[in-house]
């Protein structure tokens, strides 16, 4: 039975998805010991941030085979240990976008407008409006740092308000900002000339307490900072430094180095400007449902044999190369499935070629999928779009790709995988129909046309007559049903091949039959 952890919590409509092909188990606030002696039941773990996958949990999760996140980041999960032991892992990167940049807008309209301070001080009794005179943001210059979805959607409604925008992101064309409204500037130049800065960028080591004394000290004394991103950024003991003193005018927090807020945090000093929310950048209903159905539905596609959307340990694939490469990497795989069976023996170099239309594509995810396809054969479950290259170079496999601008026969081109191994060569042709179906179109050096299916039997045979009839009397006796059939030549009377697809699998003691049958030169059974 199939099973999946979920740790934290979840919407119900993620579970309902993931209860469709598995038994789901809800075990909320597990310790990282707690976890450790359950992980090994499961083949997922569905978490949100509440969770630490840490490397001692992967070291034991021998049968899990996907971490998904429902959200962002994925700061709360070892990915180098999960890639390590093949373990893939997903997040949302879309899911909670629009929630995240309202948050910061949110926030930077209760900094401009002193609206906690002022709702507080209702509740108290008072009435002071020229205590809380606040500013337009209207002409006011923003700084945004990081434009990725949430960060150009805040510049998007930003310029909206009327607002200037400076963009700091290494990743981005001057193309790509001029379409967003967006002067592109270093990050001093953008904290130096901006009135608000806010942050949309991940953790990692070279953004880790990015803002501190030095770079709040080059900000306006009227500037505002947000930070509705990741915690740790910011160095929480500068910021509370520099709001005291009076280096810049405020700042709200929705994300902390530590979380929960530790109660001696230098932040809790602070006396005036600092709004604090308590990592709500992604709470609101819609959000929670999108990166829940969105995790979930990948985990599905995992456990069923499918490529996710938005791997963050696969190279090069991202969830939009995922959505337009679907039936090209299904392809690959297939192609792989298929060639390895037909070699047999050892293989230690492939050759992937990409051909017209095929070449245009991103070829990394296409490289690993073959590779998926050739080494699932021999090891089954285990090897996946995350460990299939490290398997590979693992084993000694060279792999080596080609590609070629001319467009074969057919319009959408092709993509030809070819095995060099102890028992010979083996090539086969492969390309992606205009309504997305797969076809077979070359084996060797014959011309065929197959549809891939689950069950298939392959021979190499003279051409000469009673060949069909003799294998589909044998398939017949055994009561191995031909679901349709291709036979590929080069000359009358000569070498041919012939593809079978069949509904059930060849039991080993009929295929050294088929063998037998005169004229039949070689047989496999191939199973996709």
């Amino acid at each position: 039975m199939t099973k999946v952890l979920v740790s934290d919590p979840i919407d119900q409509s993620g579970i309902d998805i993931l209860s469709q092909v598995a038994q789901v188990e809800k075990h909320i606030g597990l310790s990282i010991d707690d976890l450790k002696k359950k992980i090994n039941e499961y083949d997922a773990l569905m978490i949100r941030s509440g969770t630490l996958v840490s490397s001692e949990v992967i070291e034991v999760a021998d049968k899990l085979r996907i971490i998904g996140r429902a959200g962002v980041g994925v700061d709360n999960v070892d990915v180098a240990a999960a890639t390590k032991k093949g373990i893939l892992v997903v997040n949302s990167p879309g899911g909670n976008t629009i929630a995240a940049a309202e948050h910061a807008l949110a926030m930077l309209l209760a900094l401009s407008r002193n609206v906690p301070q002022a709702h507080a001080s209702i509740f108290s009794g008072e009435w002071q409006r020229k205590k809380f005179v606040g500013n337009e943001l209207y002409k006011k210059v923003l700084g945004v740092v990081g434009l990725g979805k949430i960060g150009s959607h805040v510049a998007k409604v930003a310029n909206s308000m009327g607002m200037q925008v400076l963009g700091f992101d290494p990743f981005v064309s001057v193309e790509r900002a001029l379409q967003m409204q967006v002067q592109l500037s270093d990050i001093n130049e953008l904290f130096e000339k901006s009135d608000y800065v806010t942050l949309h960028l991940p953790r990692t080591p070279e953004t880790e307490n990015l803002v501190d004394f030095k770079m709040l000290s080059s900000m306006k004394s009227s500037s505002r900072l947000v930070n509705c991103a990741r915690g740790g950024i910011i160095n929480e003991v500068d910021l509370a430094k520099a709001l005291n003193s009076g280096v810049i005018a405020g700042a709200a927090l929705d994300v902390y180095a530590q979380e929960p807020l530790s109660k001696d945090s230098p932040l809790r000093s602070v006396k005036e400007g600092l709004i604090l929310t308590p990592h709500l950048g992604a709470s609101t209903v819609e959000a929670q449902q999108n990166v829940a159905i969105d995790v979930a539905e990948q985990i599905r596609d995992v456990l069923l044999g499918l490529p996710a959307r938005s791997a963050v340990n696969i190279p090069g694939l991202s969830a939009e190369i995922m959505d337009s490469l679907k039936p090209h990497l299904q392809l690959a795989e297939t192609l792989g499935l298929f060639a390895s069976q037909l070699s047999g023996g050892q293989i230690q170099k492939i050759e992937v070629r990409l051909q017209g239309e095929f070449a245009k594509h991103p070829s990394q995810p296409l490289v690993i999928a073959a590779l998926k396809g050739i080494l699932t054969s021999a090891l089954g479950d285990r090897i996946n779009y995350v460990n299939a290259s490290l398997e590979a170079k693992g084993r000694g496999i060279d792999v080596v790709e080609v590609k070629e601008e001319v467009t074969p026969d057919f319009a959408g081109g092709a993509l030809q995988l070819t095995t060099f191994g102890d028992s010979g060569n083996q090539r086969v042709n492969g390309t992606v129909l205009a309504d997305g179906d797969l076809r077979i179109t070359i084996i060797d050096d014959f011309p065929v046309n197959v549809s891939p299916s689950r069950h298939m039997l392959f021979t190499k045979h003279r051409d000469m007559p009673g060949i069909i009839g003799k294998l589909g009397s044998l398939l017949g006796e055994h009561n191995i049903n031909i679901a349709s059939m291709q036979v590929g030549r080069r000359i009358v009377r000569g070498e041919a091949v012939m593809v079978l697809s069949i509904d059930d699998p060849i039991p080993a003691e009929l295929l050294s039959s088929v063998i037998s049958i005169e004229g039949i030169n070689e047989a496999k059974s191939v199973t996709l």
